[in-house]
């Protein structure tokens, strides 16, 4: 029997084989566990983190509310390190609840995937 653990590590490396990021078009990567959302803009040509966001420190609001905030905050900061454009990489999560809620409020931030 799988695990639900090994499942997403299977649906993660099959969408890592997939997308990449470069310099100009970065991967937003979103990790998510039980208590908290990290995201980051990754250059994989050189396997390099441009920017980070998470939400440590917002756990007085619900985790869609600090998910949103999140994305707002990456989107602000990939601004202005001059990034217009990324690549979603979900991680192997279901493009749903807090995932989802990161990368809507990462596009009305002015981010482009």
């Amino acid at each position: 029997m799988i695990t639900k653990i090994e499942r997403r590590i299977k649906i993660k490396y099959r969408v890592r084989n997939k997308i990449s990021g470069t310099p100009e078009r970065p991967r937003m990567s979103v990790f998510r566990s039980n208590k908290q959302i990290y995201v980051q803009l990754v250059d994989d040509t050189v396997g390099k983190t441009l920017a980070a966001a998470s939400s440590l420190g917002m756990e007085a609001m619900p985790k869609k509310e600090q998910a949103a905030k999140v994305g707002a905050l990456i989107a602000k900061k990939a601004q202005e390190a001059g990034i217009t454009t990324v690549v979603f990489d979900r991680n192997g999560y279901l493009y749903h609840g807090r995932v989802k809620e990161v990368a809507d409020a990462a596009r009305n931030g002015g981010l482009k995937f």
